[in-house]
């Protein structure tokens, strides 16, 4: 089960993943091109441009810095809001819940959002990860088996933290 608005063939990403990428995009099109331009400035004024090569990794840094904001514009353009469902007892997209390792008797509280958001030490856990898939609206207590490439893991929703 995907998350994402079919319809609308966008990637799915809940609001706080929206907040952090209209962030970056607009530190980078801000202050980050007006201190790269400075930089190229200064570059520029050391003279012969041919063996520059503060002007060359700054106009390459420039270039890498342009090709993030085009990225990011992207997903911006494609990007499908999924809002949390408050409601219920399943693990959903959006949603926060401890999850239970029992190969591990390890606890882990993650978040389910767009892959494009995921970063599992931060606790954000992407749903369209063989792991994520298998825990998509999970009800607690629910436990779920899921075949990752070290083999099989089980895994249990003890609880939800929204």
């Amino acid at each position: 089960m995907t998350p994402a608005n079919q319809s609308a063939g966008g990637e799915p990403i809940t609001a706080a993943g929206i907040e952090e990428l209209k962030a970056e995009l607009a530190e980078l099109e801000g202050p980050r091109r007006l201190e790269m331009a400075e930089r190229i400035r200064v570059a520029r004024a050391l003279g012969d441009l041919k063996e520059n090569a503060d002007y060359h990794t700054a106009k390459d840094d420039q270039a890498m810095m342009e090709t993030r904001i085009k990225r990011l514009q992207e997903r911006l353009r494609n990007a499908v809001v999924v809002e949390a469902s408050e409601d219920g007892d399943a693990f959903a997209f959006g949603r926060t819940a401890e999850v239970l390792d029992q190969a591990k008797d390890e606890a882990n509280v993650w978040t389910l959002v767009g892959s494009t958001e995921a970063d599992l030490a931060a606790g954000k856990l992407s749903a369209e990860s063989p792991i994520g898939q298998a825990l998509m609206d999970a009800a607690v207590g629910a436990t779920v088996e899921v075949e990752t490439p070290r083999g099989a893991k089980t895994f249990k929703v003890l609880k939800l933290v929204d």
